[in-house]
């Protein structure tokens, strides 16, 4: 008798499982390949991490950054020392013009920061053409063996 339970038990328990199953089994989808997608230009903070081939430290006074605002074609950052204001131009694809630049004339003890500063509006003022791959703006002048600026982005809310 007890067998026989166990039996109509263990019988009781495979069907219970067997249709729990609706379907095969499958594989796991293939891998996608994962890609950061393009950065906006325009109302993002692009922040300093290269200058002319050569990794950028952020200097006491805060981080080294460029902001395009959307719609008024002004562009303002801070250059390591002091912060700036001024106008962009976007006269084709891929191509980008700063117009001057007004800057605040704080004292810079930090003589990093001052190079720094004097090489990342030269940058903008010299940028002719960008390129945006991911989350990284690549600046160049007119005539470039390689990007004068190399920025990543920080975006806001």
């Amino acid at each position: 008798m007890i067998r026989t339970s166990f039996l109509a038990v263990g019988a009781f328990c495979a069907l219970l499982l067997a249709s729990c199953q609706t379907t095969s089994p499958t594989a796991p989808p293939a891998a996608q390949a994962i890609t950061t997608p393009l950065a906006e230009l325009r109302n993002t903070r692009w922040v300093l991490r290269q200058l002319n081939g050569q990794p950028v430290a952020t200097p006491a006074n805060g981080e080294v950054y460029v902001l395009l605002r959307g719609n008024e074609q002004q562009a303002e950052g801070h250059s390591g020392c002091n912060r700036f204001l001024g106008k962009f131009d976007l006269p084709a694809a891929g191509q980008l013009r700063f117009g001057p630049l007004a800057s605040t004339r704080m004292a810079c003890l930090d003589a990093a920061a001052n190079t720094t500063e004097t090489g990342f509006l030269a940058a903008l003022a010299n940028t002719r053409t960008y390129q945006i791959s991911g989350d990284t703006l690549r600046l160049y002048p007119e005539v470039a063996t390689g990007p004068a600026a190399v920025l990543h982005a920080v975006y806001l809310h």
